[in-house]
């Protein structure tokens, strides 16, 4: 039985927010979005430890949101945001359900304040 909305692409979706659910991995991308990085160069502004940096990068390369390279004795990681546009566009499928259910608010407040100018 297929789940609905379930599809082989989902898997590096599921990777890609799973990635994205960190604040210290959401940093990291940030930071590489201004260009590419060796690991302390990245590590330095955490108070952790290099190896621990190592694996939050090691998840983001899994969800394929970083590339690591080899220049000699670093591994500098850079952005690869192309997965992102999947997230994007599953999100984006909710807009028009947000937008509707925030008119319904709005029309709801409306009656509201209406109905108090009567009393």
């Amino acid at each position: 039985m297929e789940q609905v909305g379930y599809t082989s692409e989902s898997t590096n979706l599921d990777a890609v927010f799973s990635a994205l659910a960190d604040p210290t991995r959401r940093a990291i991308l940030t930071r590489l979005a201004a260009g590419e990085a060796s690991v302390n160069e990245i590590a330095a502004p955490f108070e952790m430890s290099q190896p621990a940096v190592s694996k939050h990068l090691k998840v983001l390369e899994r969800a394929g949101l970083i590339t690591r390279g080899a220049d000699r004795q670093r591994r500098p990681a850079k952005l690869h945001a192309e997965p992102m546009k999947d997230a994007i566009a599953w999100l984006e499928e909710f807009k028009e359900f947000w937008a509707s259910s925030f008119d319904q608010l709005d029309a709801l407040l409306e009656d509201l304040k209406n109905a108090d100018k009567w009393e």
